[in-house]
């Protein structure tokens, strides 16, 4: 019989294999986007944190959770839109983890907690909250960042950098000087933060 974590991991990746996007990965294969994010946050969670507890893997896991049902588009344009749809997708993220853990016979304390992570409340005083952004943070960084500093102006695309470093801890900070960039990228790393 499946633990609860086993049952739980299972429900939040056949979530994310109903993504209709796809995205191929370094090998030609293709795979739901959601999913391969998901799986990449997960790796990456084993790097910055030691011993990640059973909750912890799970809202790493699912950070993402049915992103694609509401799309950016769908709410105003600028920082203020950006951040009420990134909140509004932490809250639904949450709620459907935390229930799809209690199904799975996790006691309440263990979804809430989930759904606390998700939500990144705590955010550079919780450990866990911060184990999440820098997995996010350093899953951005390996896959998104040079395809993402393409489409966006120069200027914007430094302070965007800036912030992500901002949020991210020190033992992240070293990961992602470790990371293997163009140079274009590893440039606008180093005028972000002043070494260029």
């Amino acid at each position: 019989m499946p633990t609860a974590f086993d049952q739980t991991l299972a429900a939040i990746d056949a979530l994310h294999a109903e993504d209709p996007r796809a995205t191929t990965l370094a090998d030609g294969t293709t795979m739901p986007k959601e999913l391969a994010y998901a799986q990449r946050m997960s790796e990456w969670l084993e790097r910055v944190h030691d011993a990640p507890d059973e909750v912890l893997r799970l809202a790493v896991r699912a950070q993402h959770l049915q992103r694609w049902l509401v799309p950016r588009d769908e709410y105003p344009e600028g920082r203020v839109g950006y951040l009420t749809w990134r909140r509004d997708q932490g809250k639904r993220a949450g709620e459907t983890t935390a229930q799809l853990m209690r199904d799975a016979g996790y006691a309440a304390e263990e979804a809430d907690r989930a759904a606390t992570i998700i939500g990144k409340k705590g955010l550079g005083r919780d450990p866990d909250v911060q184990a999440l952004e820098d997995s996010a943070c350093l899953v951005f960084l390996e896959n998104y960042f040079a395809d993402f500093s393409r489409k966006i102006e120069h200027d914007h695309m430094v302070r965007i950098v800036q912030m992500t470093w901002r949020k991210m801890s020190p033992r992240a900070h070293e990961l992602a000087l470790a990371l293997p960039m163009s140079d274009a990228s590893l440039a606008l790393v180093k005028e972000a933060l002043g070494a260029g």
